[in-house]
């Protein structure tokens, strides 16, 4: 259990729940954040690739054009998402996508390659169809390694300003 959820410390420089910008270490990166910024990107990355599975299912695709298909849509649903945020905060489209590749890319990369990893490994999970309940189990297991595996990579990349710590920097910014 993660007991700096429960405590805030008293409010510094800035908010008090983000480290300074001088921190750039690991320790000076909570769990909670990382994890915040994972489930982030979780939330793209498994619209994205929930709809290619099933689209490539659905069509009778083999594996290989089936997780090329639900790779592309996350990273799709991913950037789209973290844009959505960025032009909230009265961003340009140039600029919303910029700072949407250089939150996301590395994040919804190791978690795509780590979940379609996953769903090839299960034994008939990629030939189960999507009335089987093999599928839909193997693809939630898949999604949860993702999310637990891609935690500490963020926490890593925001603890040295890089991840999704651009996009909050741009969102206190404005």
């Amino acid at each position: 259990m993660d007991h700096g959820t429960h405590h805030h410390p008293p409010a510094t420089a800035g908010h008090g729940h983000h480290p300074p910008a001088s921190a750039g270490t690991a320790a000076a990166t909570s769990w909670t954040m990382a994890a915040q910024a994972t489930l982030h990107c979780l939330t793209g990355c498994a619209i994205g690739e929930v709809l290619g599975m099933v689209i490539g299912t659905a069509l009778g695709w083999s594996a290989l054009p089936t997780v090329v298909l639900a790779v592309a849509l996350a990273f799709v649903f991913g950037y789209a998402l973290t844009m959505r945020g960025v032009l909230r905060a009265g961003v340009d489209g140039r600029t919303a996508l910029k700072v949407a590749l250089a939150a996301d890319t590395v994040s919804i990369a190791v978690m795509e390659i780590l979940d379609n990893a996953v769903m090839i490994a299960v034994p008939g999970a990629m030939e189960a169809g999507l009335t089987s309940w093999v599928f839909w189990a193997a693809l939630a297991f898949a999604l949860l390694v993702a999310f637990l595996l891609t935690t500490p990579v963020n926490r890593w990349l925001i603890s040295r300003g890089r991840g999704h710590a651009v996009v909050h920097a741009y969102h206190h910014a404005h």
